[in-house]
């Protein structure tokens, strides 16, 4: 199974899991558990690869001019990190089926959980640096939908916000500083990047790329000063919580800084960027754990300092610490989701998380105790757990940094703080939460045992903390050196997982930690009154108000802009691009070059004329609106006839059926509207706009001369020349719209489609009540449906139909084509709309037009899947000749299916957005009577 299906099953999922929500929260969760399950399946294989240090890759091209591939990679680190998004996920999707209530919309909840979970697969899979931004920028959208699930909560809301706002920002400089990377390196290929370490460090971009890389990771990772964002982060259900800020998106920031080590590691600047960052979430982190009364405020900001710690020896540059770093990863996952769930049972049962409520709860819930103070024992280090192993590790590195002077000492000492501060804290979640007298004022009494399987991932993640802290070598020893050897680039130094190291200064500092942080519990008290001399900062707070402030500065920008004119608005865009442009047009003197002026013949000449003077009167006559219809038809005309005159006559065709669904859609749009309007605009109002008209018609006239009249290289020989070969064609228009640029048709018919649906559901419900007349005096016709219009009408349809089928056919090698055969088709089934009426027509249209817009798309995506099938980019078509009985020679193009696509979506949309606005008429029900049929 190749990489990319393990990224794309958990989206699959996403789409498949609400198919099941009708059968209850036990079937959604069996059907969103079911593609991480494969995914585990598909990557187990691939193991004995991964512990020899060898990697596994898959690479397919998608936008190589932009250095952008669909390239995945699975190394002993992009493992690591996709087991725990995978196992942990799991786990998190059972416990969801008893933490969510049944009113609640679960199968929202699932797919935006595991699309989370795919985009994390995709962060930590991607080979190319483009692609894991993709990536990495789904994960923010996503769990901002994740935090805010409960909309209903204010916090909640604005706590999404705060996170979007905070990872979005960091986003976009993680984008520059990748950009700068590969251009750097002139790949965004992983293994590239990797190995130019040299040529990147000593390039003189580097300090800018790194610092832009590190913002992306900080911010994602809730380093100082960004880390705000997390604990704000805790309105969200508690298996997000568990999942997102303790397990997956918040190591999004540390796995960035992992694989990245080889290439952007060893510097000063690296080491004091990161490690000093580090260190002050460390500290923060922990010391504001210690005040939190809230019990998923002290889980979170010891996240946070969790995260410091992990970033601090990622900073250190040693190997061995960046060991340290990886096996911490591990470690943070499993107690602190562990912990987080406990949370969210005690939340669950007691209906509050307030500490100095939740009192005495051993003897109400002693198996979830016991599995939270195991859990919180492994946070706080002590032996026997697998927190212990990696803060000796920290410890020991803490030692070895050989940092000049007196600054020696700043490493171990603050290490140390960090680990009383992580047994304080922890000791409060444990003696608080289940001892310490008993429960106050609590909102469910008396609390109990959650249901039996919700305890099963808590039970779970709890056993690993144990088997790894007591057989760290056989538990996690392979996987640790896969993915330290991945982190370091195939040198791994020496190092030994055992329980104990013997007696040495690194257990002398996890003894003062230990015996300093029961301490500092036992002094809580006087901690507390001491912190409450300070103020305290509210960062949210804090934030909503720059939020409102810029808000407030755009609110007076947009009142000094818009004041509800169009005219305004577009006299003010007309201007901004004269006085953009005038200064460069007025430095090109002459505007006339070298080429000189084409010759003008007398009909040429004419037809100039008219057109111009047919734009001035529709100006002109704009209060008049029929005449000023009738004008613009005129111009559009002409602009049909200028196409043939100068050898465009796939153009001319397209702009002529343009024209005249144009039209019937205007005059459509006037059946509704007075004929026309009264004189509201002031003699100096209409001075200004002749000025700005005359001032950017003639600049545009000047820029066409000047542009026209001078030598310029053109891609249309490439064109001309490979039209035939390469595209099987011979009208180069159409080899071009359904192969060339094949890409730039799907996205215009799909942008046409969403136009159409649009109106139709804007128009769906709508009524309106025509005028009685035209304004004039004059009243409608009784007959809506003239009998003469009928009988011209109706046997011009067959007529129309084959006119278009010719075109459609014959467009590889002629005029036509698909988009044209479809608006000559449009307009054949518009005319018997008109001449009929809505009802008799729709009577004999078996069809609807939204599916024939659903059938063009589906037949335009097939015809650009198909070439994926054997290897090619998308949308790379074919062609070839067979002979047919009596027709002899007969080419056939696989364009030609995209070209039915294209056909079919033009019938469509065009239809259905001219009979959505007809249908407001009260005259479109009425049938013709039985004697003028």
């Amino acid at each position: 199974m190749s990489l990319p299906l393990v990224v794309l099953l958990p989206f699959l999922g996403a789409i498949a899991a609400p198919l099941f929500a009708q059968g209850g929260r036990t079937a959604i969760a069996v059907a969103s558990s079911v593609p991480p399950l494969i995914a585990l399946a598909a990557l187990y294989p691939q193991w004995p690869v991964l512990a020899n240090g060898g990697v596994v890759l898959f690479s397919q091209p998608w936008m190589p001019d932009m250095g952008l591939t669909l390239s995945f990679r699975l190394d002993g680190l992009s493992l690591l990190f996709a087991l725990l998004i995978l196992v942990i996920g799991l786990l998190i999707i059972l416990y969801s089926r008893y933490y969510l209530k049944a009113q609640e919309n679960v199968a929202k909840f699932y797919s935006l959980l595991l699309c989370f979970m795919g985009a994390m697969l995709g962060i930590v899979l991607s080979s190319n640096l483009l692609l894991m931004l993709i990536f990495w920028e789904l994960t923010s959208l996503v769990s901002f939908l994740l935090i805010g699930f409960w909309t209903h909560k204010q916090e909640a809301r604005r706590g999404a916000r705060l996170a979007l706002a905070v990872t979005g920002g960091g986003g976009l400089a993680l984008l520059a500083g990748i950009l700068m990377i590969g251009n750097i390196v002139g790949s965004f290929e992983l293994d590239d990047v990797l190995a130019a370490r040299d040529q990147i460090q000593a390039h003189a971009l580097y300090p800018y790329a790194l610092t832009l890389v590190l913002l992306g990771a900080f911010t994602k990772s809730a380093q100082f000063p960004f880390h705000f964002w997390l604990p704000h982060a805790m309105q969200a259900p508690t298996p997000v919580s568990a999942y997102l800020h303790s397990a997956t998106m918040v190591k999004a920031g540390v796995f960035l800084l992992a694989r990245l080590y080889p290439a952007l590691a060893g510097t000063e600047q690296w080491f004091y960027m990161v490690s000093f960052t580090g260190m002050a979430t460390l500290l923060l982190g922990a010391y504001t754990a210690m005040l939190k009364h809230d019990l998923k405020g002290l889980l979170a900001y010891s996240t946070v300092s969790h995260l410091g710690l992990i970033t601090l020896l990622f900073g250190m540059g040693t190997q061995l610490a960046a060991v340290a770093a990886v096996f911490h990863v591990i470690n943070h996952a499993t107690f602190k989701a562990s912990l987080f769930m406990a949370a969210g049972i005690i939340d669950h049962e007691t209906g509050t998380r307030d500490m100095r409520r939740i009192n005495g709860l051993w003897r109400y819930m002693p198996h979830t105790a016991t599995l939270a103070m195991v859990a919180a024992s492994s946070m706080a280090g002590v032996p026997l757990l697998n927190g212990f192993l990696s803060k000796e590790m920290f410890f020991a590195e803490s030692l070895d940094l050989n940092l000049p002077g007196l600054w020696a000492w700043l490493p171990p000492v603050i290490a140390t703080l960090a680990g009383i501060f992580s047994v304080a804290y922890s000791a409060r979640f444990v003696h608080d939460v289940f001892f310490n007298g008993k429960p106050v004022d609590l909102p469910v009494f008396p609390p109990h045992e959650p249901p039996r399987y919700m305890k099963i991932p808590v039970e779970i993640l709890v056993f690993a903390c144990v088997m790894v802290g007591v057989f760290p070598a056989l538990s996690v020893g392979p996987l640790l050196y896969a993915a330290a050897s991945a982190t370091l680039g195939g040198q791994v130094p020496e190092y030994h997982l055992t329980v104990a190291h013997g007696f040495n200064l690194p257990l002398m500092m996890s003894f003062l930690a230990f015996f300093g942080g029961l301490l500092m519990y036992s002094q809580r008290h006087r901690f507390f009154r001491f912190h409450a001399r300070f103020r305290e900062i509210d960062e949210k707070a804090v934030f909503e108000a720059v939020v409102a402030r810029f808000t407030a500065a755009a609110h007076r920008v947009t009142g000094l802009l818009e004041n509800g004119s169009l005219q305004r608005y577009l006299a003010l865009l007309v201007i901004s691009v004269i006085a953009i442009t005038a200064a460069p047009l007025l430095g090109l003197g002459v505007f006339i070059g070298e080429s000189g002026l084409s010759p003008v013949d007398a009909p040429t000449a004419i037809a100039a004329a008219v057109l111009a003077l047919s734009a001035v009167l529709t100006a002109l006559m704009h209060r008049q609106r029929f005449y000023a219809l009738t004008l613009l038809s005129v111009v559009g005309l002409l602009v049909a006839l200028a196409f043939a005159r100068f050898s465009a006559p796939d153009l001319a065709m397209t702009q002529l059926s343009v024209e005249v669904v144009t039209i019937v859609l205007l005059m459509l749009a006037l059946y509704y509207l007075p004929s026309w309007t009264p004189l509201e605009t002031s003699a100096r109002r209409r001075v200004r706009d002749l000025v700005v008209a005359v001032l950017a018609g003639g600049g545009m006239t000047l820029l066409t001369l000047a542009m026209l009249t001078r030598p310029f290289s053109s891609i249309s020989s490439f064109f001309l020349e490979n039209s035939k070969p390469e595209g099987g064609g011979t009208n180069v228009v159409n080899v071009i719209l359904v192969d060339f640029r094949g890409f730039d048709t799907l996205g215009e018919i799909t942008v046409l489609a969403i136009a159409a649906l649009g109106i139709y559901a804007m128009l769906k419900n709508t009524a309106l009540t025509p005028t009685t007349g035209d304004g004039q005096g004059h009243a409608w016709s009784r007959d809506p449906h003239p009998l003469m219009l009928r009988q011209i009408a109706r046997p011009m349809l067959p007529l129309a139909l084959m006119v278009s089928a010719y075109i459609f056919l014959r467009g590889h090698n002629l005029p036509g084509g698909g988009f044209i055969a479809g608006l000559v088709t449009s307009v054949a089934l518009l005319l018997q709309y008109v001449a009929s009426g809505m009802a008799w027509t729709e009577d004999r249209i078996p069809f609807r037009y939204q599916n024939m817009i659903g059938l063009g798309l589906l037949f335009a995506i097939i015809a650009g899947a198909g070439s994926l099938s054997f290897g090619y980019p998308f949308l790379t078509s074919t062609f070839g000749h067979i002979e047919w009985p009596v027709v002899g020679d007969f080419e056939l193009a696989s364009a030609m299916v995209f070209d039915l696509g294209v056909y079919l979506t033009v019938v469509g949309a065009t239809l259905l957005a001219l009979v959505s606005i007809g249908r407001l008429s009260p005259h479109s029900a009425i049938k013709p009577t039985q004697e003028t049929v």
